[in-house]
C-alpha cells in the first residue's frame, strides 16, 4: 500500500469490527445503502468471534428506535415476534428520591400546549391555587395507559387531544441482533467468524488497513467501525483515544443480570426501584422477564448485590446472574482517522434511561450524514466528535440528575449522592426549573422538556414560580379544560386493548403471515 491510498476517492471496504447489537445495528443500514449500489458498490463486512460474548443487557428503548426501524424498512408486526418484544411507555420509578415515592417517566407531553404554553407551566399555576389538584401525571395519557396496563398505538395520520404519546420497546437484545444480521446479509453484507489477533496500519498515516484472524487470513478495509466493546479495539487498542471517566458523577461500576419466568400480566413499561447501593430494572418480554442490579461495589459487595437481585424476581431466576463491569464514560475521540466507534467502544453510560441503543442509533445516523471519502478528512471526524460529545454529555447529566435529586440517608450510597458534585451544565438545569418552571434544553436531539418535567417533579423538585405569561389566561377556564381533559384521557384509556393480549394479537398476525408466505 503506498501513501496515496488513503487519499481520496470513494470507500469501497467497510469492516466492521464486533457483532452484537451495535455491529448489527451498524451494518443493516450501512447494507442497505451502500453493499448494492450499482454505480459505487461497497463491501461491508463484519467479523465477529462466538469466544467473545455480548453484554446484551440493552434490551429496552426509547421510541426513537421506530424510526430506526422504519429506515430499514422493517415489518412491525413481524419484528415483534421475531424479537420476543413488547411495547414500553416509559419507566416506572419506585423509591428513587425517597424511599415509598413512586412517580412515572413518560413517552409525551402532559397533554397538548395549551395557547402556546407548556401543559406543565398551566398545571404549576392551578397547583398554587387550588387545593388538593391531582399530580400532573394524571394528564399524561402514557402514564394513564402504563397505570392499566393498556397499549394501543398513537394515530399517526390525526393525532389529537388523546394522542399525545408515544412509545419504545422492549426486546431480546440477543434476538434483535439475530433479525438485523439476517437483514444485513440478506443485502450484501458478508459476515466473517474469527479472533481478531492483530491489527495493521498503515507507517505513515496510521490508518488501519487490515485485522489479521487467529487462522492467518486478513480483512482489508478503508474505512473500520469498531463495535468491539469495553475494550475498544481499534479506537483504544490501536489508537489510543483515550477516555473520559465520569465515575465522579456516575458512582456505579458494576451489574448483575438475570432473566426470571414471565408474570401474569405483560407490563407496558419499564421498572426501575432504587436499593441501598444501586437500583434493579425490570424489564418484560413475551417470553420473560430481564431483571438486572446496578451498583456500585465500593458501597456493597458482590454476594450482596446478588442476594439483592434474586430477592427482587416476580417469578423463577432462568440462569444464574451474569456479573457486568464498567467504567462509566465516553472516549474522547470516538472518530479517529479511518475508525469510527460505536456502541459500548465509544462509552457507557449506565442503561437507567435505556440510552445505550439510542446511542448507536444516533452515531450510526451521524456516521451517514459526514460519510467520508477514503482520506476521512478530520473535519468530518471534528463533527461527528463534537456532537456525539453533546450526546453523551448531555444523557451524563440527565442520569446524574436521578441520583442527585435524593433526600435518601439511609445508606452510605445516597448520602455521598446527595453531596456530590455535578457538572455545571446540570446544575444549571436544575436551577432553572427549581426557580422558574422552565428547563433549559442542551441537546435538541436528547431529552426533551416533558422529560426533565416528569423527572425533577417525580425527585421532588417543585418549582417555586411558573411561567408569569400563564396568569394572562382566565384561571376557571384552565381549571375546566385540564378537567375535561383529564375525562377524556380516562375514557380513552379504558377503551383500549390490554397490553399483553395485544401484543399476541401482533405475533400471532405476524406467525400467520409467516406461513401463508411458506406454504
Amino acid at each position: 500500500m503506498n501513501s496515496n491510498d488513503t487519499q481520496g476517492g470513494a470507500i469501497r471496504r467497510i469492516v466492521i469490527v464486533g457483532g452484537g447489537t451495535a455491529g448489527w445495528m451498524t451494518a443493516a443500514p450501512l447494507a442497505q445503502r451502500l453493499a448494492n449500489h450499482p454505480d459505487v458498490p461497497c463491501e461491508v463486512t463484519l467479523v465477529e468471534s462466538p469466544e467473545i460474548g455480548t453484554i446484551g443487557v440493552g434490551e429496552a428503548t426509547l421510541p426513537t428506535i421506530r424510526v430506526y426501524n422504519q429506515a430499514l424498512g422493517l415489518d412491525g408486526a413481524d419484528f415483534i415476534a421475531k424479537t420476543q418484544a413488547s411495547f414500553k411507555l416509559g419507566i416506572e420509578f419506585k423509591d428513587w428520591g425517597h424511599i415509598g415515592n413512586r412517580f412515572f417517566h413518560q413517552f409525551g407531553d402532559f397533554g397538548p400546549p395549551l395557547a402556546g404554553f407548556g401543559a406543565h407551566q398551566h398545571w404549576l399555576r392551578l397547583a398554587q391555587t387550588f387545593n388538593n389538584m391531582p399530580a400532573i401525571e394524571n394528564w399524561s395519557l402514557a402514564s394513564m395507559m402504563a397505570r392499566y396496563n393498556k397499549f394501543v398505538p398513537p394515530s399517526e395520520e390525526k393525532p389529537g387531544l388523546t394522542d399525545a404519546y408515544s412509545y419504545g420497546f422492549h426486546f431480546d437484545a440477543s434476538l434483535y441482533a439475530k433479525y438485523l444480521r439476517d437483514y444485513a446479509v440478506e443485502r450484501g453484507a458478508v459476515r466473517i467468524e474469527g479472533m481478531i489477533v492483530e491489527v495493521e496500519q498503515h507507517p505513515e498515516s496510521g490508518f488501519v488497513t487490515a485485522v489479521k484472524l487467529r487462522d492467518g487470513r486478513r480483512v482489508e478495509g478503508d474505512l473500520f467501525i469498531d463495535c468491539s466493546g469495553f475494550r475498544g479495539l481499534l479506537i483504544e487498542g490501536t489508537l489510543k483515544a483515550g477516555y473520559e471517566d465520569w465515575s465522579h458523577y456516575l458512582p456505579c461500576n458494576s451489574a448483575q443480570a438475570v432473566p426470571c419466568a414471565s408474570a401474569p400480566q405483560l407490563t407496558p413499561f419499564t421498572r426501575s426501584t432504587a436499593k441501598e447501593a444501586g437500583w434493579l430494572w425490570r424489564i418484560p418480554l413475551q417470553h420473560r422477564i430481564g431483571n438486572g442490579h446496578v451498583y456500585s461495589n465500593g458501597f456493597t459487595t458482590d454476594e450482596q448485590a446478588r442476594r439483592v437481585l434474586l430477592d427482587g424476581l416476580d417469578g423463577e431466576a432462568l440462569d444464574e446472574p451474569r456479573q457486568i463491569r464498567f467504567v462509566t464514560g465516553r472516549r474522547r475521540k470516538s472518530w479517529d482517522k479511518n475508525v469510527v466507534a460505536i456502541g459500548l467502544s465509544a462509552g457507557f453510560i449506565e442503561p437507567l434511561e435505556s440510552t445505550s441503543i439510542n446511542l448507536i442509533e444516533t452515531a450510526v445516523g451521524k456516521l451517514l450524514e459526514l460519510f467520508p471519502d477514503r482520506d476521512c478528512n478530520p473535519a468530518l471526524a471534528d463533527e461527528f466528535n463534537r456532537t456525539m460529545g453533546i450526546r453523551y454529555e448531555s444523557v451524563r447529566d440527565f442520569i446524574t440528575l436521578h441520583y442527585k435529586l435524593t433526600t435518601r440517608d439511609d445508606s452510605e450510597f445516597w448520602r455521598y449522592c446527595a453531596n456530590m458534585a455535578i457538572p455545571d451544565s446540570l446544575r444549571h438545569q436544575i436551577e432553572l426549573f427549581r426557580e422558574t418552571g422552565r428547563v433549559a434544553i442542551v441537546d435538541r436531539g436528547g431529552f426533551a422538556e416533558p422529560s426533565f418535567v416528569a423527572m425533577m417533579m417525580g425527585l421532588g423538585v417543585t418549582p417555586k414560580r411558573y411561567d408569569p405569561l400563564a396568569d394572562r389566561f382566565d384561571i376557571r377556564a384552565v381549571h375546566g379544560h385540564f378537567a375535561e381533559l383529564r375525562d377524556m384521557i380516562a375514557q380513552t384509556v379504558k377503551r383500549m386493548p390490554d397490553h399483553g393480549a395485544y401484543v399476541a394479537g401482533q405475533a400471532a398476525a405476524a406467525n400467520r403471515i409467516q406461513k401463508l408466505m411458506e406454504a
